[in-house]
């Protein structure tokens, strides 16, 4: 299908979301990638990897890149040759592109129970305002591990931890943003946080 969301949260900074409906030949179709990108996707396994890279690969055509204006740096993260800041996700049959002025991360998960058998992974000062009675723990739970995520993408710093160098504040749903740090290395970073639900998924991006 077309772009299935649009959204500009600056005028310097556009988030573009697919939703993948295409069969993967329908989705090969009108994609021109560079020899590495066509060996990396010939080489997944999964069908639903495979649909989701060329997804993306949509998606850089409708900010007018292509697959020739992508690179990725030693720590695997995404720049554009403009010189424009970039961040990818894919998350099963949605994934996301957000390009920027700024320097910017995000993130699409899925809304799951299974969110709350890893929460101890990736949580640790948020289960100061956390409740597990809360009907809405899950989503919570998928808001942080996105936030991190997004910070991580952003960051892309070897060594930084989920657990003990990114923390969230409280924050409530109906706002759709929240605050977030980083303190890695006697260094600390305030950074602005956007979020989005959408058909069981949450949307989590961040920009400097």
């Amino acid at each position: 299908m077309p772009v299935y969301k649009t959204l500009h949260p600056n005028s310097q900074t556009t988030v573009k979301i697919w939703k993948i409906t295409e069969s993967y030949d329908e989705l090969f179709q009108g994609v021109k990638m560079k020899p590495d990108s066509l060996l990396r996707v010939f080489g997944m396994k999964s069908e639903l990897h495979r649909r989701g890279f060329l997804s993306v690969r949509h998606l850089l055509s409708a900010f007018g890149y292509t697959d020739f204006d992508l690179y990725y740096d030693e720590n695997g993260k995404p720049h554009l040759k403009d010189g424009k800041f970039i961040s990818i996700t894919h998350s099963f049959n949605f994934s996301g592109v957000v390009v920027s002025d700024s320097k910017t991360g995000i993130d699409i998960e899925k809304n799951r129970e299974k969110v709350k058998l890893i929460a101890h992974k990736f949580s640790n000062y948020e289960f100061c305002y956390l409740n597990e009675d809360d009907i809405d723990y899950v989503k919570k739970l998928t808001v942080i591990w996105g936030a991190k995520e997004a910070l991580y993408k952003l960051y892309a710093t070897p060594g930084l931890s989920f657990y003990s160098h990114i923390l969230v504040l409280p924050f409530s749903l109906n706002e759709s943003k929240t605050i977030a740090w980083i303190d890695y290395k006697d260094n600390k970073s305030r950074f602005d946080i956007y979020f989005l639900e959408f058909e069981g998924f949450t949307c989590v991006y961040t920009i400097t």
